[in-house]
């Protein structure tokens, strides 16, 4: 469907009167309601505000594309309106915004709305096209300019060859779904619109999956790439060139990718649970790193609000969840039940669940739960669900490569049956006989060792883990030693983590500091993502740093491991202990210690950062 068919001159305003975003929605609500265009106004304009709360539709640039798909149109329209003086839309930019486009899809409309918004984004991103529609003088003006695109864009598409060979697929995941997943998006779609190649990209985040790959543009891509560092479908991808790399170079590499996807180089993927090898030799789907972020990051949900439940018991005193003590508080009780006995408990089952899912898909679920279960049950603690998580994935492959001579009437019980029942058992023989235990003894060896650590010894340590954290910002380094804290919560050691997540939030807010106190050392778009970054550092998002250092990493990289490094070593001088695993400044008031120190440690890390990223940077060329 062609964006003039549901674009008319009857919803065309040329000179909005509107200067704020409910005003401009009101306005183009209006045209579409009288155009007879909508069923019930008012259920419209409810759908278009919810769309509005989950991220606003002011793209930047000068334009906004508000949408919505609902029963409340009774046929399916697009409504322009232009504001020459400009008006407040909350653009991601923080620039007024000139063009708008109005999109109402009927709720059977295939999707039509999202078709048609793909389509105008890509025509609006052409600063000649978008000149035209600024200068246009009538209604008529802007349906020509719009139908010339339309049909410049099928001459292009015409002109290529017949084949869909240069169209590529992606898709991006990191394990906590918030930063690196979109960052990497972005970076694959600007980097194929610069060399002219067609991409669709599919984010697996924090929300689920958006923009699906189809079966049909999966049959007719010439190759997919899937920057990921935790389990994605992959199946679906069986026959097809795949380059598999982590989630980073998506974000750093991205036209390297798009040229390897274009010229075929990568191996033929096979749908199995065998391991397969990327075109750079490392292991793909089977890398230990992918497998073990695939469980921490399922894992997350368990360990975050079951740690901060934990922590806020304490509110009420130390001891003030057991019945027995005198400082019994019935909620911190309830508290502690729901966060420590019954969420956090799941912890390390789900963790080893997810790690042997990963490796050998959903028969290797099952045995990887059973097997944490009995590590955590056993004493064996995060260690041992690692061991487990592993060790029943790579059973189950064995169990599906002894099973595959079996005759083909059997294959429908091998999933139901068979893996299940052998790979529960050997998993549960080998960690009863072989791991707990053992692995129990280097537990309790682990804490008596940092409980019996000298002053200068944890400063050490804090030292070493706030710098990891700011080494690559969210990459394996980071992974190593946000998992070790999460093992010493586990084990009743809660002073390395006070010193991680420190480490964690000084990268962008040292560099939100820098953007602000140092200005001519940092392009306009960098001193706006500074903004952004004072709330991601605040919330433990050290992934929001990401940008600043790809541009230049030998100055700000640096200056962030100092800074985190010396947040981590403060934390262990002031004595500070945190029970919540994540949190960010949400967590601070309940951390064991003086919070103000704590954030004190934290503000001076970051502060030591902005100033030699400050001092260090040449100044900015706009």
């Amino acid at each position: 469907m062609k964006i003039t068919d549901l674009l008319t001159r009857d919803t065309i305003i040329l000179d909005l009167r509107a200067d704020t975003k409910p005003a401009v929605i009101d306005e183009l609500i209006e045209i579409l309601h009288n155009s007879g265009k909508l069923k019930d106004k008012e259920a419209y304009k409810k759908a278009i505000l919810a769309r509005e709360e989950q991220s606003t539709t002011g793209i930047g640039e000068g334009i906004a594309i508000p949408h919505a798909k609902t029963n409340a149109v009774a046929e399916p329209a697009i409504a322009f309106g232009r504001s020459r003086q400009g008006a407040d839309y909350e653009s991601l930019d923080g620039q007024p915004a000139h063009l708008f486009f109005m999109i109402a899809a009927s709720e059977g409309a295939n999707n039509e709305h999202l078709q048609t918004l793909s389509r105008l984004s890509g025509f609006l991103m052409d600063p000649a096209f978008k000149k035209k529609l600024e200068d246009a003088e009538t209604e008529e003006e802007i349906l020509n300019a719009i139908n010339e695109k339309e049909q410049e864009m099928e001459e292009e598409e015409a002109s290529e060859p017949a084949a869909s060979g240069k169209m590529i697929l992606a898709v991006t995941a990191c394990p906590t779904g918030i930063a690196h997943t979109y960052m990497a998006a972005d970076a694959l779609k600007a980097k194929a619109k610069e060399m002219n190649v067609p991409i669709k990209v599919e984010t697996n985040g924090s929300g689920g999956i958006k923009n699906a790959l189809t079966e049909e543009e999966i049959a007719e891509a010439a190759a997919i790439i899937v920057a990921a560092d935790k389990q994605v479908e992959m199946d679906r991808f069986a026959g097809k060139h795949v380059i598999q790399v982590p989630v980073a170079q998506g974000i750093r590499k991205p036209q390297e990718l798009i040229q390897k996807a274009l010229d075929q180089d990568a191996p033929i993927f096979k749908a199995s649970g065998e391991p397969k090898k990327s075109a750079e030799g490392k292991s793909g789907r089977s890398g230990f790193y992918k497998h073990l972020m695939s469980g921490v990051s399922n894992m997350l949900p368990f360990v975050v609000g079951g740690g901060i439940l934990i922590a806020l018991s304490f509110v009420f005193g130390i001891n003030a969840a057991d019945p027995k003590d005198p400082s019994y508080h019935p909620i911190a009780e309830a508290l502690s039940t729901i966060g420590g006995g019954n969420a956090f408990y799941l912890m390390i089952p789900v963790l080893a669940g997810f790690i042997a899912m990963s490796i050998a898909d959903r028969p290797g679920f099952a045995p990887g739960m059973v097997g944490g279960l009995m590590a955590a049950t056993g004493g064996a603690g995060f260690l041992g669900g690692l061991i487990a998580g592993f060790l029943a994935g790579y059973l189950v492959v064995g169990l599906k490569k002894a099973f595959s001579g079996l005759p083909g009437s059997l294959e429908g019980i091998k999933p139901v049956l068979l893996y299940p029942l052998f790979g529960i058992l050997l998993t549960g023989l080998i960690m009863m006989f072989v791991v707990v235990e053992p692995v129990k003894a280097i537990n309790d060896g682990l804490t008596v060792w940092l409980k019996g650590m000298g002053t200068g010894n944890l400063v050490l340590l804090g030292l070493v883990l706030g710098g990891m954290m700011a080494v690559d910002m969210g990459g394996p380094i980071n992974k190593a030693a946000f998992t070790f804290g999460i093992a010493m919560i586990d084990a009743g050691n809660f002073a390395p983590h006070a010193a991680i997540m420190a480490g964690g939030m000084v990268p962008p807010l040292g560099l939100a500091l820098s953007t602000t106190f140092f200005k001519k050392k940092f392009t306009k778009a960098e001193r706006e993502a500074g903004k952004t970054n004072y709330v991601m550092g605040a919330t433990f998002i050290t992934e929001g740093a990401i940008p600043f250092a790809a541009s230049d990493p030998a100055r700000v990289i640096p200056a962030a491991v100092i800074g985190s490094a010396a947040a981590g070593a403060l934390t262990m001088i002031f004595g500070i202990g945190l029970r919540a695993p994540h949190g960010g400044a949400f967590v601070i008031p309940i951390v064991d210690g003086n919070p103000l120190l704590y954030i004190a440690a934290i503000l001076t890390g970051s502060v030591i950062t902005a100033v030699m990223v400050g001092v260090l940077k040449k100044d900015a060329k706009e």
